[in-house]
């Protein structure tokens, strides 16, 4: 009997998505675990995988659509079965969020994490009867119309050499690899949207033309009834699905958690010292592997990585930090997951390195390159991005001397660091150059008090000024 299936929970902060690519069509053989679909979430390109065997019968939306979580997206079932009824409920249907009991038995879906709560429900929601792939724009003072809101949820909006690209994130990472230029190229897809499938047309230099500018045009045009009469229009850019997901959480965690901030200035010359000390010895360990042959790329340790030991190490010695607030109790964490601020395209992740306080400088160095690599070409695994107890954000290669970090609920601290600057220092009363590092921790004041804050900054002052205990504590 033909079943629909509906848009999984493929992380655990997903509400919607923007299926990528289809790896089925329709009239394929499906078997249990085959893969239908790519689909980016708000953080990840997530596999999307079958729960059941048959033949898929009808796709419900295309690719490069978004999708909430929750919507009809294929029909399954035998060879040649009516779908009609099943295609013309899936248009009315309201998409909602699976049962208790359904999400437990779904293997594939991922259990809700604490750190990713963010005290909404998923109760279903109405919508219109006809299909749509498109979520609604806010309308500000109804002043966007029927016609200029399907405009302006057409999806990710790219400009290429003056040109506007419809296509999305991941249709644009493929052309990247592939080399492939999309400036002026008019896709298949609604709107000219750029599918996957266009993407060998476009190697070969065709689907090359003006892309239509009536829906962009309008999309426009809206802008500029907000907007102050003189005033230039602004660029329009849909919100990504990670764009929305970063923005409810900030918004929730400076509204719902009490911070303060502490910080302090370090003298981090000897912590250059050891980390130049230290891949200087990779390098020639390296070479001397290598007996003469071309030595492999050394590997090199960071001052952040540096940074994520030493706090992994304060950690432990001030235990009360590494801890989050309940509406029941505080719990004091007996791991040590450091969660790493990452930058991608597409807006911020934190990948957690894992029991960091019993790992070496030099594995940790491997894991956080590894982590910020496929954070950044969003291959992460949702488990790898959530469920940390501490954080640590580092603006310092920016040329960022100090500032203050919002919390990744629900940990109840994180640590931004600046960079190593230049500047004059007094040590037994002369005055020499010298390198100084401005961190500032801000505190759930739930959960860490001005004390507790102060004594792990002590702890961590302590272990950078006299970097040696890094490596051996």
């Amino acid at each position: 009997m033909a079943k629909i299936l509906d848009m999984p929970k493929l992380s655990p902060t997903m509400e919607e998505g923007v299926l990528a690519t289809w790896h089925k069509k329709e009239g394929d053989s499906v078997e249990v675990d085959d893969l239908l679909a790519e689909v980016e979430t708000d953080k990840a390109t997530m596999e999307f995988r079958a729960f059941d065997k048959g033949t898929l019968l009808k796709q419900l939306v295309g690719p490069g659509a978004q999708v909430k979580l929750g919507q009809p997206v294929a029909i399954i079932g035998k060879p040649g079965e009516d779908v009609s009824a099943l295609a013309a409920e899936a248009g009315g249907a309201a998409p909602a969020a699976p049962k208790k009991a359904e999400a437990e038995e779904q293997p594939t879906e991922t259990p809700r994490s604490p750190r990713i709560e963010s005290g909404e429900t998923a109760a279903a929601k109405p919508r219109a009867t006809a299909p749509t792939m498109r979520p609604a724009p806010i309308d500000k003072g109804n002043v966007l119309t029927r016609t200029e809101r399907d405009a302006a949820a057409i999806g990710p909006v790219q400009v290429v050499n003056g040109e506007r690209v419809l296509a999305s994130p991941y249709v644009r990472k493929v052309a990247r690899e592939r080399g492939i230029d999309l400036a002026g190229a008019q896709g298949s897809g609604e709107h000219g949207r750029i599918l996957p499938s266009d993407l060998d047309a476009l190697g070969k230099g065709e689907l090359r033309g003006k892309m239509p500018a009536a829906p962009l045009a309008r999309v426009d045009q809206a802008a500029a009834a907000l907007a102050a009469p003189g005033l230039a229009q602004p660029e329009v850019r849909p919100l990504s699905p990670m764009r929305k997901t970063i923005a409810r959480r900030l918004t929730q965690s400076k509204q719902t958690v009490p911070h303060f901030y502490l910080t302090i200035d370090i003298d981090a010359e000897a912590l250059v010292a050891l980390r130049e000390q230290i891949n200087a010895d990779l390098a020639a360990g390296a070479k001397k592997a290598a007996n003469g042959a071309e030595a492999p790329k050394p590997d090199k340790v960071s001052i952040n990585d540096l940074l994520v030991k030493a706090c992994a190490a304060a950690l432990r010695r001030v235990p009360e930090t590494n801890a989050q607030f309940t509406e029941e109790a505080i719990l004091v964490h007996q791991r040590v997951d450091i969660s790493v601020a990452v930058a991608i395209p597409d807006g911020l992740v934190t990948p957690v390195v894992r029991n960091a306080d019993q790992k070496s400088v030099v594995a940790i160095a491997r894991e956080v390159r590894d982590l910020a690599s496929r954070a950044r070409a969003k291959k992460l695994k949702p488990e790898e991005m959530s469920d940390g107890t501490f954080s640590i954000s580092n603006l310092g290669m920016f040329g960022i001397d100090e500032f203050s970090a919002v919390i990744n609920p629900p940990e109840g601290a994180i640590l931004a660091v600046g960079q190593v600057r230049d500047e004059p220092v007094v040590k037994n009363g002369e005055v020499r150059p010298g390198k100084k590092l401005a961190m500032t921790l801000s505190c759930d004041h739930r959960v860490v008090d001005g004390a507790v804050g102060a004594a792990f900054l002590a702890e961590l002052r302590d272990l950078l000024e006299r970097p040696m205990r890094i490596l051996t504590g």
